[in-house]
């Protein structure tokens, strides 16, 4: 069950062209993320821009190159993990405080509790047809001593340096994410900033700015996949979804040593690279910061940040999610079309 842990090459371009050569192709257009050193000045730019960026030698998370699967699973400890289940490789999440209000959705998607252990011969005993798992954990005080020391050897100093930079809020949490080959979490989007850094297998992400908001056709935040995009990239509806054909993104391939800056607000869908392994992965998530100014006209962070607390607002409101639709309608049609 080990996996094989490689650096990162100096020159990440011949690795991301053989990657991508075997990877699926998509309907829309792609311009690779910028990947540089971590000292680069157009690391900065990018990054106050909030745009994304591969930042390379960072050295965030070399104390956590030998998490492969066999480590992982002697000296995690005992407890258990939420592990997330399904028949398709794909991976829609949900909001469990959401689903009462849908009683009738049918969710591909299942959580689950397991010990690493579990979780490991279940991917180590795998057949064609099984249930495919995915990890996902909050680094917290559940987890075994050696990892805690590793944990606590990451380079801080460099990640509290962009906190402080970048005058981002409180660090809120440092997820372990172990994916079996092939995984992929569809396009969605956060609200907090995110340093990804990869320790095992390669990912593949596809990030399309925030202005991209019509094209990717989010979930209502009152639904259980809020923050979700409703278009499958496999197969768009066309009819249902026209926008989706305006879309146009960037892509990235993330592999160990990298960091991948995810700006808040971001559309991403993950993928797995397969027939490299499982997948190791952490990321930083940070509040967006109390300092930030609002400039006119608005960005497009600060535009979906807005729509979403109108919905919010109307919901909470109403009280009654199905009223919410013909209320935004009336808003709008025949007075601004």
């Amino acid at each position: 069950m080990a996996t094989s842990v490689e650096r990162s090459p100096e020159s990440g371009e011949d690795a991301y062209s053989t990657i991508r050569g075997e990877l699926k192709q998509y309907s829309f257009q792609t311009e690779p993320v910028p990947r540089l050193h971590h000292l680069d000045p157009r690391v900065e730019a990018l990054m106050r821009a909030e745009k994304p960026v591969v930042i390379t030698d960072t050295n965030l998370v070399k104390s956590a190159f030998h998490w492969d699967a066999d480590y992982l699973s002697s000296n995690i400890g005992s407890a258990k993990q939420t592990v997330y289940s399904s028949y398709k490789n794909k991976f829609l999440y949900y909001d469990d405080k959401k689903l009462p209000q849908f009683p009738d959705l049918q969710l591909a998607t299942k959580h689950e509790e397991m010990t690493f252990k579990e979780f490991t011969e279940k991917v180590k005993n795998h057949k064609k047809g099984d249930k495919i798992y995915y990890l996902q954990q909050a680094l917290n005080d559940s987890v075994g001593k050696s990892l805690v020391l590793d944990f606590i050897k990451f380079n801080w100093s460099w990640a509290t340096e962009q906190q402080k930079k970048y005058k981002w809020g409180a660090l809120t949490s440092n997820l372990l994410l172990v994916g079996m080959d092939g995984v992929i979490t569809p396009a969605h989007y956060d609200e907090q900033q995110n340093f990804f850094a990869q320790i095992g297998g390669f990912k593949r992400f596809l990030l399309f700015d925030p202005s991209m908001f019509e094209c990717l056709y989010p979930y209502p935040v009152y639904h259980p996949h809020d923050r979700q995009s409703q278009v499958d990239f496999d197969n768009p509806d066309h009819e249902r979804f026209p926008n989706f054909r305006n879309l146009y993104g960037q892509e990235a391939i993330v592999g160990p040593g990298d960091v991948l800056y995810l700006p808040i607000y971001w559309w991403h869908q993950v993928e797995s690279v397969p027939n490299h392994g499982m997948t190791v992965s952490v990321n930083f998530w940070y509040k967006s910061g109390t300092e930030e100014k609002i400039v006119y006209p608005l960005k497009p962070q600060q535009k979906v940040a807005m729509m979403r607390n109108i919905e919010k607002m109307v919901t909470s409101a109403i009280n009654n999610h199905e009223e919410v639709p013909h209320l935004l309608k009336t808003m709008v049609l025949g007075r601004y079309t």
